[in-house]
């Protein structure tokens, strides 16, 4: 093949190609035009890789194409103008779906750690099997609170941050075994209410409430809202649907994953909380009420901006371009 020869014959049928692929706007003919000449420049660059392998001209053609099929399939969305749809539609959303589960797992945590305490503290036997007593007493006179000072605001902070983000994130996406969120709510209510008991022995339950609540409220809010994102997964997979299990998975699991990215913004603050406000020597209303208003700003993004979002279809799901088309199905 003369290579020099079909360039001449059809620089202008390429030109016009990468004339049209440049506009920003296209009539109706003009896009049924740039269809067809992106299909004869396709044949034109098969033809010349394959008697000729790489080339110049295969290069030249290939990147005319590539602009082409671009404006043909449509570009990405920039990742920063993404970012206002994320947090006031796609995140609210997510979280506004789990609302009702969240309160479920939050009271049924509660209760665990309740029925432990109350057992454990029931019968001195149990408590003894916890530690000695030197052991037990220094854990509710000294160990228990100074745990919040005993490193530099900023380190613990960052420490509890990236251990509960990381629980949270593995509550999300093991969720589908449906029983990795349930092992970690149970673990952690039965730890609790272990430390309740212990701390009841000693009358220092009051104590041990004065210092969970300013971080607690918004950190035990998070696990919960994960386990709940968790457990919602697991449901598309036992009952899809319409769906077929692996769409359903699919689409669950990306929704969902956007409460695991979520959470690790809101576990941020309760780790800025505990590091930084529980330790201090400041009344008590002051640390529970900021305890408060941390845990205020995440339920305000779930049940206001997420009813709305939830209200225009959205589901914390990614878009048709970055998911793919939808299937339709039947029902």
């Amino acid at each position: 093949m003369d290579l020099d020869a079909l360039a001449t014959a059809r620089r202008a049928e390429w030109e016009r190609l990468d004339d049209l692929s440049k506009r920003r706007r296209l009539t109706g003919e003009e896009v049924d035009e740039l269809v067809a000449r992106y299909q004869a420049a396709s044949a034109d660059l098969a033809d010349i890789k394959t008697t000729a392998g790489r080339t110049p001209h295969g290069e030249h053609l290939s990147a005319m194409l590539a602009r082409a099929r671009l404006a043909l399939t449509g570009a990405q969305e920039n990742v920063l103008r993404q970012l206002p749809r994320f947090f006031l539609h796609q995140l609210p959303a997510a979280l506004y779906r789990v609302r009702w589960t969240t309160l479920v797992v939050a009271l049924a945590f509660l209760a665990t750690g309740a029925v432990s305490a109350l057992w454990i503290s029931g019968d001195p036997a149990l408590i003894a099997t916890l530690g000695s007593e030197a052991q037990l007493e220094r854990y509710a006179e000294h160990d228990f609170t100074e745990y919040y000072t005993e490193n530099p605001a900023a380190v613990f902070a960052g420490m509890v941050w990236t251990n509960n983000a990381w629980i949270a994130a593995q509550c999300v996406l093991f969720g589908v075994t449906g029983i990795f969120p349930v092992y970690v709510l149970v673990q952690n209510a039965v730890g609790l209410g272990t430390s309740a008991a212990v701390m009841t022995a000693y009358d220092r339950l009051d104590v041990m409430i004065l210092y969970i609540l300013p971080h607690g409220l918004l950190e035990l809010t998070c696990i919960f809202v994960a386990a709940a994102a968790g457990l919602h997964v697991f449901w598309a997979w036992v009952a899809p649907g319409p769906r077929t299990r692996g769409t359903a998975l699919a689409q669950e699991g990306r929704a969902l994953a956007t409460v695991a990215i979520g959470l690790v913004f809101a576990l941020a603050l309760a780790g800025v909380v505990e590091g930084f406000v529980t330790g201090q020597p400041w009344p008590w209303w002051i640390k529970i009420g900021i305890g408060a208003l941390a845990l205020g700003v995440l339920l305000f993004v779930m049940l206001v901006p997420g009813r709305r979002a939830a209200r225009a279809g959205e589901t914390g799901d990614l878009g048709e371009y970055e998911a793919g088309a939808t299937r339709l199905v039947a029902g």
